[in-house]
């Protein structure tokens, strides 16, 4: 029998496993990663794009902290656009379409040649556990594979179910082999299931499109790169064009005249969807007073005739989907080269995990991307980033990362996840970070590689570069609140031809900087003591002064929310004991073991009378300790 040691063993090499493995490799572990198939590492099963609305952030802030996500999209993209620009700068979140074929490669290079990274094509089947704390892996074939940690990231492959029409095979995306026999071992050990689902469009030919019936959709001009390593100048290159279209009445009629044949309607799918991310049936069926949705067509990869069609996603029978599609303006003779199918898988209640990614049941067994109940790409490389930093920290006997919801973006989706009951696939959106304008996602490397540096995923030139560019912001912002313009005529002039307030006295420039028609770009003009300061340095000197007032007033917040999150529940306290707190809550508590009254506080079904009673009773808790003692 084959048997081999490891440090760290990842399961699954999709965009969470990937980042998972990269890091504890890179923090100098020994790392075998699993794959169901060495050609889907980093597949792009569903839309081949990387960031969107709030999912940026994630991306950037993976960057920061040392990931490699950023990077890999900055060399693999294909159309990049900044979204939001019309709205203030906490939600402007950059977007980039890929190339799938290219992403998959260049992120597989990576792997293969990063130092103490090792891949192996198999399928796990077992997770060996002894004594509480996990001891490595088993495969279908009868290898076992011995670790101090092991962290779980199988997407959407566990037990898999590919379903249109009356079509169903137990697959993983696109026909690929889905990973049967693990959900056996997981339920052994205690972890329980439950059942996701998910749905992709059709492929379709792009000879057969006529794109003179749609709306042009081209990329930004000045590209900003994900990876705060890279300039515009070193990845601008021709954009691909994507293209908007609608559906229809007549698309609608055809969908609600065999929506008996839907299996999401007939019962054969029985996992929960994302809410956020419908299949066309089900929009049409939910939002009957909408007459038409939008459909985005975008290229899968520079060299391959394949379109995506985004917003299209299906599990109707086959010569439905034909039908339903041919009714687009521009796709009347379109060619279906995949059909379009919804995926069912298990995965877990990350509220099992502690706010490291670490399994309560099982020490050393970690959990990252889908499986923990997540959807997204984004969403996945981030959980795995962390899960490869916490088990590598583990096995050294450090305390593990854990980013609060103040921190990033990251520290709102994993408190979510291990805090709150998601009852169907969880989507990061700006709209869940209460302090969205502290966290976005051009001050991301402000924020978190300092984290990274010590870590050890940074190296110590970036940090070096890190702190020169806090130092040049700091010195800038000092230098136009000290600078006084008065009301000459050139400076009157530019005003008024910006639309501005000629001046009657007096001002600093910062004070210009603030109103709502300038900015501190277009102020070089009037600004003839200007040191010469990268773009990344002019959009934090124009943000901070514009946004400041707002800015102070949030750190604010933050001061409060660090009170309840530094106020920790001391080890021991029995919540069924607390006769004041709700029954419903004291099972929540009791079940999620909440770290800080912050944490306890957001738990859904737990009320703030409930937190009151929790804070006497912690109160009370400790006297009676210290006295004990």
């Amino acid at each position: 029998m084959i048997c081999e040691d490891f440090e760290v063993i990842v399961v699954g090499a999709g965009h969470a496993g990937c980042e998972a493995a990269l890091a504890a490799a890179r923090l100098g572990k020994r790392v075998l990663i699993f794959t169901v198939s060495v050609d889907s590492i980093a597949l792009m099963p569903c839309n081949p794009n990387i960031g969107g609305t709030s999912k940026g952030h994630l991306v950037k802030e993976i960057d920061a902290l040392g990931g490699e996500m950023g990077r890999n999209i900055d060399k693999t993209y294909i159309q990049s656009k900044m979204l939001n620009k019309s709205k203030g700068p906490a939600v402007h979140s950059l977007r980039a379409q890929a190339d799938k074929h290219t992403y998959s490669l260049e992120m597989r290079k990576v792997l293969e040649n990063t130092d103490n990274l090792t891949i192996k094509q198999a399928e796990v089947a077992e997770i060996l556990v002894e004594g509480g704390k996990v001891a490595g892996v088993k495969t279908y074939s009868g290898a076992v594979y011995t670790a101090k940690a092991v962290i779980l990231c199988t997407g959407t492959y566990l037990k898999a179910r590919c379903i249109y029409g009356d079509v169903s095979e137990y697959t993983g995306p696109n026909g690929l082999s889905a990973s049967i026999h693990l959900t056996d071992s997981l339920l052994n050990i205690g972890i329980d299931l439950r059942r996701f689902k998910t749905g992709t469009p059709a492929r379709v030919d792009k000879r057969t499109i006529d794109f003179s019936k749609m709306e042009v959709q081209n990329g930004d001009e000045k590209v900003v790169p994900f990876s705060f390593l890279n300039e515009d100048k070193d990845i601008g290159r021709e954009q691909i064009p994507c293209y908007l279209t609608y559906t229809n009445e007549e698309t609608h009629r055809i969908i609600r005249e065999n929506i008996d044949r839907s299996p999401l309607y007939g019962g054969i799918i029985e996992g929960v969807g994302p809410r956020y991310c419908p299949s066309i049936e089900d929009k049409v069926m939910r939002f009957a007073d909408k007459d038409r949705h939008q459909i985005f067509v975008e290229p899968e990869g520079e060299y391959t005739n394949e379109m995506y069609v985004d917003g299209m996603s299906s599990s109707m029978p086959e010569d439905v989907q034909v039908a339903m599609y041919r009714t687009i303006p521009g796709l009347e003779n379109v060619h279906i080269v995949r059909n379009a199918y919804a995926i069912e898988y298990d995965c877990i209640d990350a509220t099992t995990l502690k706010e490291s990614l670490e399994f309560k049941v099982a020490s050393g067994l970690f959990a990252a991307g889908q499986f923990n109940g997540s959807s997204g790409y984004e969403e996945a490389a981030a959980q795995g980033l962390i899960a490869g930093i916490n088990a590598v920290r583990l096995i050294d006997k450090k305390e593990p990362l854990i980013l609060k919801r103040s921190d990033a973006y990251i520290g709102v989706l994993i408190d979510d996840l291990v805090t709150k009951h998601t009852k169907e696939p969880y989507r990061m959106m700006t709209s869940r970070a209460e302090y969205r304008l502290l966290l976005r996602q051009d001050n991301a490397d402000l924020r978190l590689t300092k984290i990274g540096y010590e870590i050890g995923l940074i190296s110590k030139e970036r940090y070096e570069a890190l702190l020169k560019k806090e130092t040049d912001i700091e010195t800038e912002i000092k230098r136009l609140k000290s600078k006084t313009i008065g009301g000459k005529k050139e400076v009157n002039d530019f005003l008024t031809e910006n639309g501005s307030a000629a001046l009657l006295g007096a001002v600093t420039l910062a004070d210009l900087v603030k109103r709502p028609e300038l900015n501190y770009e277009l102020l070089a003009a009037i600004d003839n003591e200007r040191p010469k300061l990268s773009t990344a340095v002019g959009e934090q000197v124009n943000i901070n002064i514009k946004y400041e007032g707002y800015i102070e007033r949030e750190y604010r917040q933050v001061e409060q929310f660090k009170k309840m999150e530094n106020r920790l529940i001391p080890e021991g306290i029995d919540y069924e004991k607390i006769d004041n707190i709700r029954k419903e809550a004291r099972q929540k508590l009791s079940e999620i073991q909440p770290l800080s009254v912050g944490q306890a506080s957001r738990i859904s079904g737990v009320s703030p009378s409930d937190i009151a009673v929790l804070l006497v009773y912690i109160e009370q808790f400790l006297r009676s300790r210290n006295g004990n003692n």
